[in-house]
């Protein structure tokens, strides 16, 4: 025991030593958040590289502190950022009663017994988007800390991982465009490259894909060419190229000159590091050693050549590049991508909590561009025939899966999760995604008549089925006019039944070639038709061209609400029945008649003539003609 405590204190002054840090002020923010919670659990949101290890450091301890990672290879990371004694659970390693205790949850999940239920005073979470699991709730259930704070950098729509029954709220949130925007965070300019990858036979291990079987899919000698080719056309300045194994990565620094390999059994490793600091390396070549914490801010380049599916892991690789640096306008991440069937590798746009997978396969090629332009790239993606097509059955496989009613309304569902609806005036609602905490809120955009252009307005957090039924209520009371647009029962009606030709003839002259082609008109009915037409109509709008429908809507309304009052000055008495081409008009000096039948028209006239006076009347192709005869009267 004495040794143990011997060597608590030697490694407190070390510590000591290398948490000399000062806090960035969003960083001391969140700390001083976290401090002052009194109680029960919350959610910290984070982007890779704006700290948040520092963070858990500075949160003030009243007591011990146990810290939970998903991936061994975090363990260790946040110890360096202690000034106290801090054990370790994982393998070999135990802890002796130290103030700090970083585990695996692997390693944690086993020893159980080897704590009490109230030991901890706060468990800290890294990486709590797998909060979720069994494993860590079952932690959770057995420790009776005072509070809980789970610290998560990988952005997630909620549609995928929900975590309200772990955490009570979101207490901090900044993204990477916030980091970005911000200038904590270099911006990074995004390609994908079609290596000649096919990873649709590889099996999966712990979340990702199985490493050996994954080597045997895409170390072989024309993509590694090719990866020599990307580096020579693409990279620039200090490069780091991600590979799969030792084997990989020696094969693809074969071919590039003057680039290192650098793995577990390196020796030297800070040596090189230096030489590359120093711009006399230019390009590494590594096999997992650079996801976590490694320093290297003059990175300009990185080559992802080792696939995953896994958000965290495809993150903390871009994050070696993440940092700024003098002369650094960006960071080039090169994506190399392949086949993968249905499977979703990791690629730029998830970076910002988009999915790659909304975007149809012919399109995923113009996933390209500056990361903070790629939600709009991603929407420009999705502004295509197959997305429109498809968008109201994934909106209602989405609905279906978080156990909500649409309300029937045609949304669109937008690659970050958000679900819009344009109108034909201009005004736009939508649904936030969903939250971590499965909360949301309603936006709007709406015509301001003083300002004379739209603004935006926000409701406060609301669950899903709440928004949607928010949203619903101000469709009804004020966008009722344009029910046969936003309401899916007419599309479901016609869901069935063959376009027309004309439906097609129209599609064809108002679509580009390439849009036109991907449609399979064989199988095009009248609702996919419809939802073409609709997008077509109202959805590819400039400002300019929203100015110009909402003062046309707005004429358009005013018109309709003058004949109504004038219509209903008249009185004007409607006796229609079925459907018919034809209308009546029947001016009588005590009476105003429209009809559809013109034997229901003899009757009328000749009833009302009894009196001696006469009736004029008139037929019209529609019922708007006869209502502007009648409404012509002195």
């Amino acid at each position: 025991m004495i040794t143990v405590i011997v060597n608590c204190r030697i490694k407190t002054k070390l510590f000591k030593l290398k948490t000399m840090t000062t806090l960035r002020d969003y960083q001391q923010e969140c700390v001083d958040l976290i401090d002052n919670l009194n109680g029960g659990s919350a959610l910290v949101c984070m982007a890779t590289g704006l700290g948040k290890t520092v963070v858990f450091s500075h949160i003030k301890r009243k007591g011990r502190v146990l810290i939970i990672s998903h991936r061994e290879e975090l363990v260790h990371q946040p110890i360096k950022y202690y000034d106290c004694p801090c054990g370790v659970e994982q393998g070999a390693e135990h802890s002796h009663g130290e103030e700090v205790v970083s585990a695996s949850v692997q390693s944690l999940i086993r020893r159980l017994d080897d704590f009490s239920p109230d030991d901890f005073d706060m468990i800290i979470t890294d990486e709590a988007h797998h909060a979720a699991a069994p494993s860590y709730k079952k932690i959770y259930s057995y420790f009776k800390p005072r509070i809980s704070i789970g610290f998560t950098a990988t952005p997630n729509r909620g549609d995928k991982v929900r975590l309200d029954d772990v955490f009570d709220r979101i207490l901090f949130h900044r993204d990477l465009r916030w980091g970005i925007k911000n200038n904590w965070l270099t911006d990074i300019k995004c390609l994908r490259v079609d290596i000649g990858y096919d990873v649709r036979g590889v099996k999966e291990r712990l979340g990702d894909f199985h490493n050996a079987e994954l080597d045997k899919a895409v170390n072989f000698e024309a993509a590694n060419d090719r990866i020599a080719e990307v580096y020579k056309k693409y990279a620039r300045g200090q490069t780091l190229i991600f590979a799969t194994s030792v084997a990989h990565a020696e094969n693809i620094a074969s071919k590039i000159p003057g680039a290192v390999v650098v793995s577990q059994k390196t020796e030297g490793r800070k040596s090189i590091i230096a030489d590359f600091t120093a711009c006399k390396i230019k390009c590494i070549v590594n096999c997992m050693i650079f996801t976590e914490g490694t320093d290297l801010p003059l990175i300009e380049t990185i080559i992802i050549a080792r696939p995953t599916h896994n958000q965290s892991l495809y993150a903390q690789m871009v994050g070696r590049g993440l940092r700024r640096a003098e002369g650094k306008q960006y960071l080039t991440l090169i994506d190399c991508v392949g086949i993968c069937g249905k499977l979703s590798i990791c690629t730029a746009p998830e970076l910002m909590g988009l999915d790659p997978q909304a975007v149809p396969e012919r399109k995923r090629k113009d996933l390209q561009g500056m990361l903070t332009d790629m939600r709009e790239i991603c929407d420009q993606a999705m502004d295509c025939p197959e997305v429109w097509i498809a968008n109201a059955t994934a909106v209602k496989l989405f609905a279906e899966e978080q156990g909500v009613k649409t309300r029937k309304i045609n949304w669109l569902k937008k690659a970050n999760g958000d679900l819009v609806y344009q109108f034909s005036c201009g005004d736009r609602i939508g649904i936030k995604a969903i939250d971590e905490l499965g909360k949301t809120r309603v936006m709007r955009y709406k015509f301001d008549k003083q300002k004379g252009n739209f603004v935006y307005e926000e409701s406060g957090n609301l669950g899903l089925q709440e928004a949607i039924d928010s949203a619903y209520a101000i469709f009804k009371s004020e966008y009722a006019d344009e029910q046969k647009f936003w309401d899916l029962t007419e599309y479901y009606g016609w869901q069935f039944e063959k376009a027309s030709a004309k439906q097609i003839d129209y599609i064809r002259r108002c679509l580009s070639e390439d849009d036109f082609k991907a449609i399979d008109i064989s199988r095009l009915t009248k609702g996919d038709a419809a939802q073409i037409l609709n997008a077509i109509t109202i959805r590819r709008l400039r400002p300019s061209d929203l100015l110009r429908m909402h003062k046309k809507a707005s004429d358009e309304k005013a018109k309709k609400q003058e004949l109504a009052e004038t219509l209903k000055r008249l009185k004007i008495r409607k006796v229609l029945s079925g459907h018919s081409s034809k209308y009546y008009a029947i001016q009588h000096p005590t009476d105003l008649v429209i009809t559809n039948s013109w034997s229901a028209a003899c009757d009328i006239i000749a009833e009302l003539e009894k009196d001696g006076s006469k009736c004029r009347y008139k037929g019209f192709t529609s019922i708007k003609q006869a209502e502007e005869f009648l409404r012509k009267v002195d």
